[in-house]
């Protein structure tokens, strides 16, 4: 009689590991999820561990633990008080790019290239003959000189202009971008999480400048109460707090950061999922978390019309559903002709990087 055999699935990337690999994976996606909390982190580690039996009786969390302070993941400023080091923070963040942006292929330290030639950039592939006003840097000698010989032969060499030719370049579009990121307390309402996908996103997002566009720059901020820069080292422990949601705030902050980079490229993204409901006044915190308030939609709207006339593009990543927010969102992407996107958690960061590599190949003049 026919039948069938069941075994454990193994994950395929899970094949070769060492049981230190295959921990490290798990402890450095659950370390986002406590916002850098090591001790809760493995709390968590070895009840999944009593369920899951991740360990072997050969190898336990106990060696786990001292691995991966050897190893330079975790440092121990007081007895008992674990850290993470800036090379944890940098592999959550190379893990962030492979998880959001795997299907991405590795390239050199130049920039992301417009349609556009230009002058004084990176040298590419094609060649062309020498025009009136090219510069000697773009001028192929080898291949000027073969066709030199080639058109007027060894005993009459001589080199003219119909002989040059020229590499062609491309113009390299740079971009200043600022992020930011929701931290008000609806970002962990509702039975989900939506902190720790805007943090991979981000995280994601500034992996992927440092290491194929490092001409480019991003800063991010949070915005609750109010808004603050954040540094990319600090996003995994990027936390919400019981805060409303200033947007006023944060614009005006990320237009101030804007106001800074020379480059003429310059955008914002948004990722929000609840409405404005806070202003900060002279007197205090003026706040109505009840509906849209008009005093602070027409705030946000000002801003919006501010950041269009200096031609900043204002892209909102909205994770939220309700129509009304999604009504507000579509005037306030009017007032700014930016675009908006009602995305789900799971298509936010295809969104964020095709938006930014659209975006970023735009010159404003």
């Amino acid at each position: 009689m026919r039948g069938f055999r069941f075994t454990d699935y193994v994950p395929e990337d899970a094949v070769g590991k060492t049981t230190f690999e295959k921990l490290l994976d798990i402890f450095l996606e659950l370390v986002q999820y406590t916002s850098g909390d090591v001790a809760e982190t493995l709390d968590w580690m070895n009840e999944l561990d009593k369920q899951y039996k991740l360990t072997t009786p050969d190898y336990g969390m106990g060696d786990f633990i001292e691995d991966l302070k050897r190893k330079g993941y975790l440092k121990e400023e007081q007895p008992g008080m674990q850290q993470l080091t800036g090379k944890t923070e940098q592999q959550i963040r190379s893990r962030s790019l492979e998880q959001i942006f795997g299907k991405l292929k590795k390239s050199g330290r130049g920039n992301h290239r417009t349609p556009y030639a230009g002058d004084n950039l990176e040298a590419g592939a094609d060649r062309r003959a020498y025009r009136f006003g090219d510069g000697l840097e773009q001028i192929d000698f080898t291949d000027s000189l073969r066709n030199a010989y080639q058109n007027h032969g060894i005993d009459n060499f001589r080199l003219t202009p119909e002989d040059l030719e020229v590499v062609e370049s491309t113009h390299d579009a740079q971009a200043s971008t600022v992020l930011m990121i929701d931290i008000s307390h609806s970002m962990i309402l509702y039975g989900e999480d939506r902190i720790t996908p805007a943090k991979k996103v981000a995280m994601a997002l500034s992996e992927l400048i440092l290491k194929k566009y490092p001409k480019d720059t991003l800063d991010i901020l949070a915005f609750g109460d109010d808004a603050f820069p954040i540094e990319i080292k600090d996003l995994p422990y990027l936390q919400v707090g019981p805060f409303h949601t200033n947007t006023v705030a944060g614009l005006e902050l990320a237009m101030d950061l804007l106001r800074r980079r020379k480059n003429p490229n310059k955008q914002i993204f948004m990722i929000t999922d609840g409405k404005p409901s806070c202003l900060k006044e002279a007197d205090g915190y003026y706040k109505n978390s009840f509906g849209l308030d008009r005093k602070i939609v027409n705030r946000c709207l000002d801003l919006a019309r501010q950041a269009r006339k200096v031609k900043i593009p204002i892209t909102t990543f909205m994770i939220a559903q309700d129509p009304q927010l999604q009504a507000f969102v579509q005037q306030f992407t009017e007032a700014n002709q930016g675009k908006a996107f009602y995305s789900g958690l799971q298509g936010l960061g295809e969104f964020v990087f095709h938006d930014y590599q659209r975006n970023r190949r735009k010159t404003v003049r």
